[in-house]
């Protein structure tokens, strides 16, 4: 019996569609709020975050795991602390691709307008 083929890596399908973890990481309200802060303050540790918003250190520090396991924050040990900063890269990917898409659809749109006025 042949083996089955391996599933296609995320992405493989259409690589220039940034990464499922930032759409999963972007999904979450909260994670965003995290991530605006961080934007807004890095670096700053979770305890710092935890004092600015209505969540437990606990929770920042998960919501902080997964910006970081989708590559829109870094953490960097500065002593005894944490630090975390955004890393703009995987937000300005998605920005492209959503444009793209965009202009995709507005072509699309255009051609249908011709095609019926």
């Amino acid at each position: 019996m042949p083996a089955s083929p391996e599933p296609a890596a995320p992405g493989a399908e259409h690589p220039d569609e940034p990464d499922d973890a930032v759409f999963a990481a972007l999904a979450d309200a909260t994670r965003r709020r995290v991530l605006r802060a961080v934007a807004e303050e890095g670096p700053v540790t979770a305890t710092a975050l935890a004092d600015r918003l209505p969540v437990t250190r606990q929770a920042i520090a998960k919501h902080l795991a997964v910006l970081r396991s989708a590559g829109l924050v870094e953490a960097t040990r500065v002593g005894r602390e944490t630090r975390f900063t955004v890393v703009s890269a995987p937000l300005d990917e998605l920005a492209a691709w959503a444009q793209a898409a965009g202009r995709r659809w507005d072509a699309r749109l255009e051609r249908l307008r011709r095609r019926f006025s």
